[in-house]
């Protein structure tokens, strides 16, 4: 059965650094929301990197998750003074478990703050696509996603909530129903 996969991207106002009460709230929050999203139905594995890693986020080991990549857009900062970005990559058993565990609980509270953290850069935060059960995507797939949304907008190969795709590449709504029929709990459709 295919599994959802998903890469977010922020470029933060002040460096993840900056001792700032705002970045410690950041900081905080985050803490919360990694136990919590973990927790969640089918939620399923989110890169993380190689125990006992240490450096920045892009000298880090994230063994099966590849190279840590970044949009092109992002202009900020590639020191540990200077980084100021918050990116993720994770995958779900489906759509509508990625958006009840993201539009609730401690998530939602931090998405209520995102403003207070992230620019408004004029690109997609993140971005959806489909992988087989056996794959697990790279930071790369997950970039080149975001940059075909920006660039073209949701198609199967990379989709939002708001214009999603069944695994078969249907139309869907923000929660995994196809137009017209139910989608199974993991959002492909029945036989």
């Amino acid at each position: 059965m295919p599994h959802l996969a998903l890469y977010t991207f922020g470029v933060l106002k002040s460096p993840l650094a900056d001792p700032a009460p705002l970045m410690r709230e950041f900081h905080d929050s985050g803490a919360a929301v990694y136990p919590d999203i973990g927790r969640q139905p089918g939620y399923l594995a989110r890169a993380e990197p190689a125990e006992g890693g240490q450096g920045t986020l892009f000298e880090l080991d994230w063994g099966a998750w590849g190279e840590f990549a970044v949009p092109a857009w992002y202009g900020k900062g590639r020191t540990v003074e200077t980084i100021a970005l918050a990116a993720t990559l994770s995958l779900w058993a489906g759509l509508r478990p990625a958006f009840e565990a993201i539009y609730t609980g401690v998530h939602r509270e931090a998405l209520n703050r995102r403003y207070d953290w992230f620019e408004r850069t004029g690109h997609p935060n993140y971005v959806f696509w489909w992988v087989g059960d056996d794959v697990t995507p790279v930071w790369q797939d997950g970039v080149s996603r975001l940059e075909h949304l920006h660039e073209h907008g949701p198609a199967p190969h990379a989709f939002t909530f708001h214009r999603s795709f069944t695994s078969e590449g249907v139309p869907a709504d923000g929660r995994g129903h196809a137009a017209g029929r139910s989608l199974h709990r993991d959002g492909s459709a029945p036989c």
